[in-house]
């Protein structure tokens, strides 16, 4: 976290998230470096569908349509949540930590989007642990491509 928090501030862009089943902890894990302020904004916690929909404006019909483990929703979500923020990049995590299935969709199946200015790139993760360490793995995971996209 330390690295994305130097990358940020040299660049001088700022940060924030929409977070369904990590439930903040990367907007935690990014606050608990010293000097993060300089970059983070703040993120939503998106746990039930109807903030999703309702506080973020994620389009009902992709919820309808893909489920909210879904790229698609990953991608709106990362959308929505930049303008909302008002951040020059918003990461998004939706996804099941399990232990069971969700929307037909197995346990670990997790999918995570970075909005910028110019585009949205979403990423499909399949992690096999158990609920916790999930969330922290896609925590890690979208750490490291934010560092290699912004380096």
């Amino acid at each position: 976290m330390q690295e994305l928090i130097a990358l940020l501030k040299a660049k001088n862009l700022t940060i924030g998230s929409c977070e369904s089943f990590t439930a903040g902890l990367f907007c935690a894990s990014l606050a608990s470096v010293s000097g993060a302020s300089a970059v983070l904004k703040g993120g939503v916690v998106t746990y039930a569908t109807c903030i999703k929909t309702d506080v973020v404006h994620v389009d009902k019909n992709i919820v309808d349509t893909y489920g909210v483990i879904s790229k698609e929703c990953a991608i709106e979500m990362a959308k929505k949540a930049q303008q909302l923020l008002d951040v020059d990049i918003c990461v998004s995590f939706t996804g099941n930590a399990g232990p069971s299935a969700m929307e037909g969709k197995p346990a670990g199946e997790v999918y995570c989007a970075i909005a910028d200015h110019d585009d949205v790139i979403a990423y499909q993760l399949q992690i096999q642990e158990e609920r916790n360490k999930v969330r922290e793995e896609a925590v890690r995971f979208m750490c490291q491509k934010l560092c290699e996209r912004l380096s």
